[in-house]
């Protein structure tokens, strides 16, 4: 658990580790300030699974981590967006490891979206954040239109991760949080701008 509980990615590390029968390892805020101290932990305790925001990552590459003391087996990004190229030299040494790119946002319970990162993307450095999860619709629209492939629009959220709205604030509730009208449920509008590629992500 690198992050901050206060940040929704904990939400991630905890239960994706604890509910599947994981061994959780717990780091201080003074050892997740210091990319060192956070390398010695995941080569002591063996880490399979790391969960980084992409800039945190980029920090560790500093170090040596390409040894034979690693034991990750998945390498998650979320929070910010991922720039492949900068993991090539790394990836080029550990070819087992699989890297995923994940979009979330606190108000669908954390992730929306994943994708399997391969060679072809990291060497080209592009990455796209790339499908629903099982649990969620994701819908690019402009207004009450859905986009077609390619044309820019809000992503928009629907499935069983979408909160009821927020605390409080039924402004920003109403505003933010609407019947889908596609299905059952609500549809979160996210505000961020996203876009069909021709391949379904």
């Amino acid at each position: 658990m690198f992050h901050s509980y206060c940040f929704d990615f904990s939400v991630w590390e905890m239960y994706g580790a604890t509910l599947f029968g994981g061994k959780l390892i717990v780091i201080s805020r003074e050892q997740s300030q210091d990319s060192g101290a956070v390398l010695d932990v995941i080569q002591k305790e063996k880490v399979t699974v790391l969960n980084q925001v992409p800039t945190a990552f980029y920090n560790l590459l500093k170090y040596n981590m390409n040894d034979n003391k690693l034991a990750i087996r998945y390498l998650i990004f979320g929070g910010e967006a991922l720039n492949p190229a900068k993991l090539n030299e790394w990836h080029q040494l550990h070819k087992d490891v699989k890297v995923i790119n994940m979009y979330g946002i606190t108000e669908t319970t954390v992730h929306v979206t994943y994708r399997e990162i391969g060679d072809a993307e990291i060497e080209k450095g592009l990455s796209d954040i790339g499908s629903a999860i099982s649990t969620l619709a994701v819908y690019i629209m402009n207004g009450e239109s859905l986009c077609g492939i390619g044309v820019p629009g809000e992503l928009c959220v629907a499935g069983g991760g979408v909160t009821r709205g927020y605390l409080n604030r039924p402004d920003l509730t109403s505003e933010k949080f609407i019947k889908n009208p596609f299905g059952e449920g609500n549809m979160y509008r996210s505000g961020d701008l996203a876009r069909w590629l021709p391949d379904g992500n």
